[in-house]
Parts: C-alpha cells; structure tokens; sequence
C-alpha cells in the first residue's frame, strides 16, 4: 500500500504585509529622527533689539519703569484695544506687576518689575499663562550717548521639547524682534514728542 504524506506546505505572507512593514520601519525612523533633531535645538534663545533716542535717560526710563505707560508705546497694547489689564504693587519701580488677559494675540500673562536702578537698568520677569506657559526675562538698559539715549530691550528664556520643535517653523527672532522694534519705534515717539 501506498501511503501518502501529507506535504508541509508554507505559504508566504502576502507583499502588502511586508510593505506595510517596510512603511512603519520607514516612518519609526522618520519621527526618531525629528525627535533628534529637535532635541539638537538650543536650550536657550534671546532676542535682542537696540534704538537711540533723542531724550535723556530719565525720560526714557520713566516710560519703561511704570508699567501704566506701556499703553502709551507696547507694540501689544494696540493688538487688543478690549485687553484687560490690572496693576499691583508699587507705581512703579521693583516690584510693581502688570497682568493681563487679551484676544488670541496678546494671550494672557504677567510682568513683575526684578530690578529697577534709575536711568541705567530695568529687569522683568515675564510669564506667559496662554496660549502657551512659559517665562522668560526681559531687561531694558540705557546709556548715555551725547544728548541721546541708547536702549536696549533683550528677553532671553529657555526652550522645552515644545517650544523646540515650533522653533523648527518659527524663529523667536523673527516672531518677536518685530515687536521688540515696533515698541522701541513708539518709545522713541512718546519720549521725543515736544513737551
């Protein structure tokens, strides 16, 4: 009698199974290489931007020192007409607080007055609630410079996994530093405009 095996067949996984794989390896180095890539961004970033106005220091400074004067020349002030904004503390000077609560523009957040020495420095600390939280310190200085006055206005903070990976589309420069001018613009304006 003749008896038959039964063959061991194998069938093979279908081509799209091994496609599929081949996409998923593809797209799991894809994200571990942005992930790496974003991790190689700098921890930190400053945005700085300088003016020389036709004023003395005293002038100048008074404008910067008593947050009930931004309005007056912040380039944010004017995104949201309707922003509500509370004061608390001294008039000025350290330890005088700003804080605010505006449209999808401005966000919400506050500024506290770290350190004020009259006509050379003032440092802040600004702390953003929304759209994003995050904080940063801000300083103003100014020099004299003749009859003029040089101002600087720098804010500088540091970068999570978040904020690194916006800063692959958008630059902090290039999204603030033209505020930054557009505020010194108006500054120059209130503090040169005849008496």
């Amino acid at each position: 009698m003749n008896e038959t095996q039964p063959s061991a067949t194998t069938t093979a996984p279908p081509r799209r199974f091994g496609l599929l794989k081949k996409i998923l390896l593809l797209l799991a180095v894809a994200i571990m290489t942005l992930v790496v890539v974003i991790l190689l961004q700098p921890n930190e970033y400053r945005v700085q931007r300088n003016a020389v106005m036709n004023a003395p220091p005293a002038t100048v400074f008074a404008q910067v020192d008593d947050f009930h004067n931004w309005d007056k020349w912040s380039p944010w002030a004017k995104l949201d007409p309707n922003m509500k904004v509370t004061y608390e503390g001294p008039a000025s000077g350290a330890g005088a607080k700003y804080s605010w609560v505006g449209n999808d523009e401005v966000g919400e957040g506050r500024m506290t007055i770290l350190e004020s020495k009259p006509n050379e420095l003032i440092r802040i600390k600004l702390e953003f609630i929304k759209p994003f939280a995050s904080t940063a310190d801000t300083e103003f200085t100014f020099k004299p410079d003749g009859s003029q006055t040089a101002v600087q206005w720098s804010m500088a903070g540091k970068h999570n996994f978040v904020s690194k990976a916006m800063c692959l589309v958008m630059n902090m420069d290039k999204m603030v530093g033209p505020d930054f001018e557009k505020g010194l613009a108006s500054l120059k304006g209130v503090v040169e405009a005849p008496k």
